[in-house]
């Protein structure tokens, strides 16, 4: 049930044998968003539970679901980018059925992130749920 554009990053890390490269893939992901407007980057749009400091600010329009997003760590920008990837311009309802766990396990990032971006990764994971939850 992924995105167009999520698709694309799964074809990109076919092609793409080591993991080093796909960690840096990853980064050139998250270095290619938009930054989040310093204004956004308050304590209702921070995410608890994350090593470094990650902020979401999600916005539904016409029941559509998108969000933007930035962090201080390069490797979390790009796990914001490949969420940005899995998630925007879904239905808000839809939002829930996602099983980003098993996304992200085509990509082969669950076993190669540390405890504590795993951790972080399942906080904005569960924000962006809990939120389209919410406007559901």
């Amino acid at each position: 049930m992924a995105t167009a554009a999520f698709e694309e990053i799964v074809e990109d890390f076919e092609f793409i044998e080591d993991w080093e490269d796909r960690y840096r893939h990853v980064i050139d992901l998250g270095k290619a968003m938009e930054p989040l407007d310093e204004a956004l980057k308050v304590p209702a749009t921070k995410v608890d539970g994350c090593a470094s400091q990650v902020w979401l600010h999600p916005r539904i329009e016409n029941g559509v679901f998108s969000f933007e997003g930035d962090s201080d760590a390069m490797i979390v920008r790009g796990l914001i980018a490949v969420l940005r990837a899995l998630y925007d311009g879904l239905p808000v309802a839809e939002v829930g059925k996602v099983d980003a766990r098993a996304e992200f396990e085509r990509l082969g990032l669950n076993e190669h992130l540390s405890s504590q971006r795993s951790n972080g990764l399942r906080a904005m994971i569960e924000r962006i749920r809990s939120v389209a939850a919410e406007a559901a």
